[in-house]
């Protein structure tokens, strides 16, 4: 569902914004006048100005201080009266709205007007934008009205301006002003670079103008020029013949209309810094507006930057149009060691007219270097700010810079938002569909507030989710399980007691009486009820093991070889923890938290004493697995320890409850991540895919040779290999494994399968299962990592996986036309070369020719080098690898001559 954030906000400010239609694109904000005052309109700008309430949740409004109020009405426009200052907190910002992709200009105005009473004469603090430095603000002067502008792009749909206390006195702000500028104006600005204003000036001396500075109306975008006081020498011309300004400038024709050229009949004409308030920074742009209105002579001059020859655009020497506006503008910034500039205007030896200029701006850059969130949760996180009327600390950016960070909101390096915690936050009414546009959300705690009514559908299918509580509201949560995902973990109480305070404010003074009286009567209770407790447990302690019981009744036949004994005698040798069916109740919240299922039953998420988190695997009544499958499971993971199989921390054997406890996989599986499925995103690159396999592929090796007799998986699969919260591959589910009993044994014959697509092809003919058979099965895995499609797909003319790539090989030639579209061709060839090769020797119709796993995880090492070598060489790293054999070929249609 899309949503337009800026619709939604002015839906929510309506009254805000009513007035202010005669501007569009125009937010004018007095800060410090009341919220409930609806604006008004200045003079003799008709620009109107509204309260800055809705868009700054800290601060106190105060009121400038004169002695005589009808003489500050004379001298001072109305938006100076009122400021906001910001006593508390180190950063306290505003949110503005804007649209993601637009340039804007945004200026603040300071009045400090001694509004304290304490006569400063030095405030310094900065001004961020967003994430970014924007400038240091020296605002002391009693009498002074400061100005900063910055031009930038906005990233998405609020461009926060942050005051932040650097203990140079208290922040304050008189005037927000914020201006979407036409789509072809001031180009260098990009979403990677921020102007800061250093100088804007009309250079002519306009002496039928009644105002010094020009600005609204007269500029469309409210940019304040201001005459340029000569420090060189130089004469001013001026016309009222009309000038054409059409281009994308849209400087106003009555600056256009006044300009300076050299005195004395000169060649050159200077133009030097002037600003001494402000600090030229090492880099700076510079945009100089020429319109020629003269005689339509030959004007043609050169343009030289702080005694460089300037590189802008047009053609050099440059030649200004007759009226008609124009704009010459840098390339790339200039550099000043000594922080001025100079601009110079030399005329050619063909120019008969001498070198003129109307109007400049110099603007300081600033680069954008910090990080800023996502712009589409950015806008998500601001939609449910306004919906709910969150406070807290949530100003500024989201996730950066890190100091800033908003309370409850944790975020990933890649700039999403990955955690959001309102709890006990006092929400009110239904679960936003706003939290469904975090796509990145892995936890999201909304327990303890008043959310009411259903949850949208979308939510519980969050590609990333991994923990939802919604505990302690009133919610229906059957969507939940109608749209459950099997990696989520859904927390839902509405228990009365557990959802109310349990523990009450402390009290003191005499209610201390009561406390004693109190402690008087319950000790001797609660000794008598612990007594009474001990002896339950003596009692219980002499009872036999509930899961080595069978192995100590005496009514079980001891006879060799029965079978039962057999099974009872494997239990007894495990070494893992024998979990009770009460502690799994416990550890599960009973059972509370589904997080998938499979042939053996359900699997629960729950946490042990030690808060360890593991997955419990119940056996369901249609379980097809029994208990022989059950004690496989349990045997071949005592037997075996390598980083690279999922780990069994305990079981439990308790009458008909069959349990077992592994670590906790919270990245899913294989298969999610490779198609998308159950919520998981495709967000595997092809290193990443190389390095789960070749970690696949040294779990099943273990199993194959680090064993003391080998051990035969019979059921790999991508689903089984899971992933933990590093993203480390682990191979799971050993429900079908089988150990050699001897070292001359040479296969398994079973009668129970693994699954099909994966299965070995001769297993059909012989009933046999060896290690080469495990094989087989990780090399259609290979090929799901390559191409990220299924085994079997049917209907197909080709409908197993290995048919349908070795069908276009032959007929291609192509690997780029085998792999993962979604990879975008972001891989090295050799490397995907070396990959599918393997997996087509691994499915081989012939188990003789099939390599070992050794083999196969020697061929993905060298594939994942590869692929490193790729990316070293992507950023420059490495241009060269003298040790490397391989060639590197030139082609994504190679095909390497061993095939």
């Amino acid at each position: 569902m899309a949503i337009d954030f800026v619709a939604l906000f002015v839906l929510l400010l309506a009254p805000a914004f009513r007035v202010a239609v005669s501007q569009p694109g125009f937010l004018s904000i007095d800060c410090g006048l009341e919220a409930n005052f609806s604006g008004y309109k200045d003079s003799p700008t008709g620009i109107v100005y509204v309260s800055d309430g809705p868009y700054v949740d800290t601060g106190e409004n105060h009121n400038i201080t004169m002695y005589d109020s009808n003489l500050m009405s004379l001298l001072l426009p109305k938006t100076l009266h009122t400021l906001r200052s910001f006593p508390s907190g180190v950063r306290n910002c505003y949110s503005l709205p804007t649209v993601a992709g637009t340039r804007y200009l945004v200026r603040a105005r300071f009045y400090y007007g001694n509004y304290d009473g304490h006569n400063s004469l030095s405030l310094k603090f900065e001004l961020h934008l967003g994430a970014n430095f924007w400038v240091t603000a020296d605002v002391g002067v009693l009498d002074d009205n400061v100005v900063y502008e910055a031009v930038f792009m906005a990233w998405a749909g609020w461009a926060p301006v942050c005051l932040v206390n650097i203990d140079s006195g208290t922040p304050f702000v008189s005037v927000l002003e914020l201006r979407q500028l036409g789509a072809g104006l001031y180009p260098p600005v990009t979403p990677g670079l921020i102007m800061s204003m250093y100088d804007r000036h009309s250079m002519g001396t306009r002496l039928f103008s009644t105002s010094l500075t020009t600005r609204y109306p007269d500029d469309p975008y409210d940019r304040l020029w201001t005459p340029s006081f000569a420090n060189s020498p130089r004469k001013a011309d001026w016309t009222k013949q009309p000038i054409k300004s059409e281009n994308a400038f849209a400087v106003p024709a009555s600056i256009l209309q006044s300009a300076v050229e050299p005195a004395n009949n000169g060649t050159v004409l200077t133009v030097v810094a002037q600003n001494e308030r402000r600090k030229l920074l090492s880099s700076f742009l510079v945009f100089l507006h020429f319109a020629d209105f003269q005689d339509a002579q030959t004007r043609q001059f050169d343009i030289y930057i702080n005694d460089e020859a300037g590189s802008g655009l047009g053609y050099m020497p440059y030649s200004p149009l007759y009226l008609a506006a124009s704009c010459w503008y840098t390339n790339g910034s200039y550099t000043s060691t000594d922080g001025t500039y100079n601009v110079t205007l030399a005329a050619t030896p063909f120019s008969e007219l001498p070198p003129m200029i109307n109007a400049l701006e110099i603007y300081n850059v600033i680069p954008v270097d910090g990080p800023t969130t996502f712009p589409q949760d950015f806008d998500a996180i601001m939609a449910i700010k306004i919906e709910y009327g969150v406070k807290k600390n949530w100003m500024g950016d989201p996730c950066f810079p890190y100091k800033y960070a908003w309370e409850g909101v944790k975020c990933s390096d890649t700039m999403r938002i990955t955690s959001l915690d309102l709890s006990d936050s006092s929400l009110h009414g239904a679960v936003s569909i706003n939290f469904t546009l975090l796509t990145a959300l892995e936890n999201l705690d909304l327990s303890y507030n008043n959310l009411s009514g259903s949850i949208p559908d979308s939510l519980p299918n969050l590609p990333h989710l991994r923990v939802l509580n919604l505990s302690c509201n009133d919610l229906n949560v059957d969507s939940i399980y109608k749209n459950y995902t099997e990696s989520l973990i859904f927390r839902y109480d509405s228990d009365s007691h557990t959802c109310s305070n349990p523990l009450p404010p402390p009290s003191s003074g005499p209610r201390n009486k009561v406390a004693i009286i109190a402690v008087s009567v319950v000790v001797p209770v609660l000794l008598l009820a612990a007594l009474l407790l001990y002896l339950i447990w003596r009692r219980e302690k002499t009872k036999p093991n509930v899961c080595a019981g069978f192995a100590r009744d005496p009514q079980l036949p001891n006879a060799p070889g029965r079978r039962e004994k057999h099974r009872d005698n494997l239990m007894l040798t495990t070494e893992n923890r024998c979990f009770t069916y009460k502690e799994l109740q416990k550890f599960t919240n009973n059972f509370k938290w589904f997080i998938g299922k499979g042939g053996f039953g359900l699997v629960y998420y729950g946490r042990l004493e030690d808060d360890t988190e593991v997955a419990v695997k119940m056996r369901s009544e249609s379980s097809s697995h029994g208990i022989d499958e059950f004690i496989a499971e349990v045997q071949s993971l005592t037997k075996v320890h390598h980083r690279n199989l999922v780990s069994l921390i305990g079981y439990c054997c308790e009458g008909d409850h069959l349990g077992l406890v592994y670590e906790y996989m919270s990245q899913g599986s294989l298969s999610n991540r490779l198609r998308g499925e159950n919520g998981s995103a495709k967000t595997l690159d092809w290193g990443t895919r190389v390095r789960l396999v070749l970690e696949a592929a040294q779990g099943l090796d273990y199993l194959h040779t680090g064993c003391k007799l080998p051990i035969v998986h019979r059921d790999v699969k991508s689903s089984n290999i899971l992933l933990d919260q590093n993203l480390r591959a682990k191979i799971a589910d050993f429900g079908l494994s089988k150990a050699y009993i001897s070292d001359t044994q040479t296969h398994i014959s079973v009668t129970a399968a693994g699954t099909i697509g994966y299965m070995d092809p001769q297993y059909y003919h012989t009933g046999k299962f060896t290690e080469s058979s495990d094989v087989y099965s990780f090399g259609v895995v290979l090929l799901e990592v390559a191409t990220s499609e299924p085994p079997l797909v049917p209907h197909h003319r080709h409908g197993h996986i290995v048919e349908r790539v070795k069908q276009e090989i032959a007929t291609n030639g192509d690997i780029g036309l085998v792999a993962d579209a979604q990879l975008g061709g972001a891989f090295d060839i050799n490397s995907m070369w070396k990959l599918v090769d393997t997996a087509m020797m691994c499915t081989t119709d012939s188990a003789a020719q099939r390599p070992t796993m050794a083999a196969v995880v020697l061929q993905l090492k060298e594939s994942l080098e590869l692929e490193e070598a790729r990316n070293m060489d992507s950023v420059g790293s490495l241009t060269t690898n003298p040790g490397s054999e391989v060639e590197v070929m030139p082609s994504s249609s190679f095909r390497p001559l061993a095939r």
